[in-house]
């Protein structure tokens, strides 16, 4: 019997996101069944256990976030509430009174402000049913520490925990309040937002927007005559991938060789080399990107040059230029511009990623390169066997940031072919994509330029749960690898 109870003691408990919310809810559950008279009374009044264990000002501050939290619901949060099924009836309505000579406009509805109240509503609904839950966990703490003889803290205690030993939690509330309002409350709202018809047709406050369900994630994943987004975003979501994986690794191989070659005893002045490389990264993105699309325009400097010294010519015989036009269509056309941002990315983006790749190269394990140069390894094969492996190593969480990064990466699509890329399918065309759009340039575009809010979210839904998928995955199975001890 002992066996088998110090078996069951250490029994390791399980994990994962499902076992810790049962293990959160057992807790409760325990609490609410075996807790005192005080804890019970605090399912309704939340300050009484604290004042029944002689904690004044506990329960005053509790039973004062109490009554704050019922005046918020009935001032604020019953009416928006009240809303919410339809996102308001009442159109706004402007009305000239001919005896005053003013025009008068009727107590209207706004569905946008309904649906953000809302939101923030059911937040502050939700957080509060967690602080009432902690409260009354801690309330059967405190009853469990009082039967073997500790005592509760004073406030006095918990005021002077906050500037001692839980000095970083008073530190992390001012963050954590910000990422709430500024990251977590508007992506639940563009959450929602994905389930109106809030568009350009639909525009608060002169017109209101209602609930449409999956009507827009239907027509993002279908195609019809009267509706192309499905193509669109078949189309946009195949280049976006491929964009994220080729501007990934081009920047990263050409970085590491680069990086390479210029520590290399071979090449002379090495530190000239690498301080030119970082004097370009010295330059704002933006400024480089908008002098390369008019470096490579139609009537830029660059068809110039191809034009006088028959390069243009030599294309048009190849067939890789149209003979009606008598420049290259670096970013004119769907093929020539998507190698040309590739090309472009591959020149901004290496030196960064030489500069990274010359740090790691430095602190390579030595004694792992002299034991393949004495098992008689090549160049080549140390390259591949001993730094290409460390450098992945130590650069792979990098290497994701990037993908993620590239598949949102805005600024080169946009400034490389905005106002100067105009789509020749008018399947595309109808959706308001390009051949060359990322789904984040795609979405931007819906947004500021056709206010069609309702896709846009869509999109950004998708965005969100491609990014989050692929970098979760991709930390789990760099995080099991158990190389660590290889390169210690």
């Amino acid at each position: 019997m002992a066996v088998s109870k110090a078996k069951k003691e250490t029994e390791p408990q399980k994990t994962g996101f499902f076992a810790g919310v049962a293990r959160y809810f057992k807790d409760l559950g325990e609490a609410l069944a075996k807790g005192n008279i005080g804890v019970k009374l605090s399912t309704v009044f939340m300050g009484a256990g604290y004042l029944f264990n002689k904690q004044i000002i506990h329960g005053l501050l509790i039973f004062i976030v109490e009554i704050c939290f019922i005046v918020m619901m009935i001032l604020f949060g019953a009416p928006a509430l009240s809303k919410f099924g339809t996102l308001g009836t009442v159109q706004r309505e402007q009305v000239f009174d001919p005896l005053t000579m003013q025009s008068t406009v009727n107590d209207y509805d706004n569905s946008f402000m309904i649906l953000l109240t809302s939101v923030v509503v059911l937040f502050t609904i939700f957080m509060f049913i967690v602080f009432w839950i902690s409260n009354i966990k801690n309330l059967y703490k405190i009853q469990m520490d009082a039967k073997r003889g500790i005592k509760p803290n004073t406030f006095k205690d918990d005021l002077h925990d906050m500037v001692g030993s839980k000095f970083h939690l008073t530190l992390l509330s001012l963050p954590v309040l910000g990422v709430v309002l500024m990251n977590i409350l508007p992506i639940l709202i563009l959450i929602a937002i994905a389930f109106t018809n809030y568009d350009q047709n639909h525009m608060p406050p002169n017109a209101l927007f209602t609930w449409v369900g999956f009507s827009n994630f239907a027509k993002l994943f279908s195609g019809s005559i009267t509706s192309t987004f499905g193509y669109a975003f078949r189309k946009i979501l195949g280049w976006t991938f491929i964009w994220a994986v080729l501007a990934t690794f081009t920047t990263f191989i050409g970085g590491v060789l680069l990086a390479r070659l210029i520590n290399s005893k071979l090449v002379w002045a090495p530190k000239l080399w690498r301080t030119l490389f970082i004097v370009a990264i010295a330059v704002p993105q933006f400024v480089t990107l908008l002098l390369v699309r008019n470096f490579f325009a139609d009537t830029g400097i660059v068809n110039s040059i191809c034009s006088s010294w028959g390069i243009t010519a030599l294309f048009q015989k190849m067939g890789l230029v149209s003979k009606s036009i008598n420049y290259i269509p670096f970013l004119t056309s769907p093929g020539w511009a998507k190698v040309m941002i590739i090309l472009i990315n591959i020149w901004v983006g290496i030196p960064y990623q030489m500069l990274i790749s010359t740090g790691v190269l430095m602190n390579i394990p030595t004694d792992q390169i002299e034991a393949a140069k004495i098992d008689g390894a090549s160049s080549f094969q140390i390259f591949m066997h001993v730094t290409m492996p460390y450098i992945l190593f130590i650069q792979g969480p990098a290497l994701i940031t990037d993908f993620v990064k590239n598949i949102n990466n805005f600024n080169v699509i946009y400034l490389l072919t905005q106002d100067v890329y105009v789509t020749t399918d008018q399947a595309l065309a109808n959706s308001h994509g390009k051949e060359v759009d990322l789904l984040v340039t795609w979405l931007f575009r819906l947004t500021n330029e056709y206010y069609d809010y309702k896709m846009a979210s869509v999109i950004g839904i998708i965005v969100f749960i491609i990014c989050a998928v692929f970098t979760i995955i991709s930390f789990t199975k760099m995080m099991s690898g158990g190389r660590e001890e290889v390169y210690q």
